[in-house]
């Protein structure tokens, strides 16, 4: 009977210069890319330096505005702080006040949360006056009143009035959702006189400010969100552009990992299109343009519009009953209904008794571990049953080693069959958990109530832990190192070398080796962890450092190899149905080889 020695000589050396040439394109792709980087940079410059003496429209209609002459106005409640503009009479600053932003200088969540502020966001309303001038309202300058909880912006163009009114729901006895929520109405007289156009283009510039400690991640999650059909129906867009020609918008988002600015309009956006651009460095991670159309009656505009400003925050994106709870992602049909209703009520739960976020992970590890514990003790049964009839497998192998391959394969499968060893049996556990990892790639990311939450040397579960700083970017890898990442690696790998030494190898000439294929997955997993949730990687570390004593149990205190041994030469005197698959399998062979004979006849005719 072979022993499982671990990695043999020839499979560390092919292991070692795998490694090295890994390093070697690694370190020639990191040069290259920092050229690229630096003529990014360099254009960058230029594109912003020509922004700078570019004039805006608003100099055109108002030759005399100067920044002392833009007024600001300020409404606030318990969870928004805002600022209004008289610029345009828009929403120039937005302070979420229960959250705070990442500062990369102190290496702290410990800065002001602004989803809007330094002109990151500008929107405004487009029409033409009756001579063909285009008129956009961001343009204008507004008067403004403030009236308790309420806004009055007005402005005056060529005699026509157009007013914007904003109202924040200032009571502290206020529902939650409507403390996140600004009513924003659109109100125009006199304007029948100044324009023709029976619609107005609504048209809304934003760059997604860099809150969060990972900016790959929350880069990757900046997209624009929408929902049409009446409230029905959901979409999403993190392409280049977007294009929505057909439907009516009843509202449109900017979405940001774990926060959201909306724009609700009631009688919806039409032709909608926009289009998205990554932002390589720097305090802005994207910049979304949107432009879509809403109507206007007798050339006035009249129009009722709401902004939500708000934390992605389940509960309450379901509490607005207008699918908002879509734009969290937590997985589509099955994947996000495991989020729904199993990971985060379960974290829910276990949190309630007062344990810190880290150790509440531990447990749902746990739980999650003792669910799947009957399909792994049956993975693990399979394993010590294949170790027992090996023996067998090499004699056949080595019996039929100059035969042709498919009676090799066929007297190998004869062997399992009695036996009572179903291989596909080996493939459920791995099925099981395809959905679990991606749900909790899922989860971890987005699940709010883990933003912030340390453990150990990680500050934020939500994002990287980086105790191990380098001195060189390494693609794909960073400027760091994580230790959650490294040891879920380490205990990958132990793993790994413990589950590999049954391994069937494959014996035509020209196939690679499984074993050394198997270990260097951990390795890739280390570049896919090191800059994900450190909540992520401490849960796999935890479920692989349990699979670990799981295997040792079952092996020496569980599974008797002289029963198993006995078991098997027990189902090979009792007589064994042939299954579907078995049955399948035997027939396809044979076709193949009378397919052969067949065609090795043909060519014995012709000589």
């Amino acid at each position: 009977m072979q022993q499982n020695n671990g990695l043999d000589k020839s499979q560390i050396i092919s292991f070692a210069v795998l490694c090295l040439v890994l390093f070697g394109f690694m370190f020639y792709f990191q040069r290259n890319s920092a050229e690229e980087e630096k003529l990014k940079a360099e254009q960058q410059k230029t594109e912003q330096a020509k922004k700078a003496v570019t004039p805006t429209l608003a100099a055109n209609i108002n030759p005399n505005v100067t920044p002392g002459a833009i007024q600001v106005s300020n409404l606030a409640n318990n969870e928004l702080k805002l600022e209004f503009s008289s610029l345009g009479g828009q929403v120039s600053k937005v302070e979420l006040l229960k959250y705070k932003a990442y500062d990369q200088k102190t290496d702290k969540a410990d800065l002001p949360l602004y989803l809007i502020n330094k002109n990151n966001s500008s929107y405004g309303f487009q029409f033409k006056d009756k001579s063909g001038k285009t008129v956009n309202t961001k343009d204008l300058v507004f008067s403004p009143v403030v009236n308790g909880n309420s806004v009055t912006l007005t402005a005056n163009y060529t005699g026509a009035i157009i007013q914007f009114v904003y109202t924040l729901n200032n009571n502290p006895k206020a529902e939650l959702k409507d403390q996140y929520t600004l009513d924003f109405k659109v109100r125009t007289q006199g304007l029948a006189n100044v324009t023709s156009d029976n619609k107005a283009d609504f048209i809304w510039d934003y760059q997604v400010r860099n809150v969060e400690k990972g900016r790959a991640q929350e880069q990757s999650h900046s997209e624009f969100s929408y929902a049409f059909n009446n409230y029905e129906d959901y979409d999403y867009d993190g392409r280049t552009t977007m294009e929505e020609e057909k439907e009516t918008l009843n509202w449109i988002g900017v979405k940001q990992q774990f926060f959201s600015s909306v724009i609700e309009s009631k009688t919806g956006f039409t032709h909608s299109k926009g289009n998205q651009e990554t932002i390589e460095e720097g305090e802005y991670l994207k910049k979304l343009n949107f432009e879509g159309f809403v109507t206007m009656n007798g050339g006035e505009f009249n129009q009722d519009f709401t902004w939500y400003f708000m934390p992605l925050d389940l509960p309450l994106l379901k509490s607005y009953d207008k699918n908002f709870d879509e734009i969290l992602p937590l997985g589509w049909s099955f994947i996000g209904a495991m989020n729904r209703y199993f990971f985060m009520p379960m974290y829910n739960i276990i949190a309630d008794w007062g344990l810190t976020a880290g150790w509440v992970i531990f447990l749902m590890t746990i739980i999650v571990k003792l669910i799947l514990s009957p399909i792994m003790y049956k993975q693990h049964k399979l394993s010590a049953m294949m170790k027992v009839i090996r023996p067998e497998i090499d004699e056949a192998n080595a019996k039929f080693k100059d035969a042709d391959p498919m009676k090799k394969q066929q007297a190998t499968m004869e062997i399992y069959r009695k036996a009572g060893v179903n291989q596909m049996a080996g493939c459920l556990p791995a099925l099981v958990q395809i959905p679990i990892f991606y749900a909790l790639f899922r989860f971890f990311p987005n699940f709010i109530d883990l933003r912030g939450q340390g453990f150990w040397f990680a500050k934020d579960l939500t994002a990287y832990d980086d105790l191990i700083k380098l001195p060189f970017k390494i693609p794909f890898l960073g400027d760091h190192l994580s230790v959650f990442a490294l040891a879920c690696t380490v205990v990958i790998l132990i793993y790994t070398v413990m589950t590999s030494g049954n391994m069937q190898q494959p014996q035509q000439e020209g196939m690679p080796n499984m074993k050394v294929i198997m270990y260097i997955f951990p390795i890739t997993f280390l570049f896919f962890l090191n800059t994900s949730a450190s909540g992520l990687s401490w849960y796999y570390f935890v479920s692989n450092a349990i699979n670990i004593l799981i295997i040792l149990v079952i092996k020496y205190v569980i599974l008797d190899e002289k029963k198993i041994h006995a078991q098997i030469q027990a189902n090979k005197e009792k007589p064994k149905a042939e299954g579907k698959f078995q049955k399948r399998m035997r027939e396809m062979m044979e076709k193949a080889q009378e397919a052969q004979k067949a065609q090795e006849q043909a060519k014995g005719k012709k000589k």
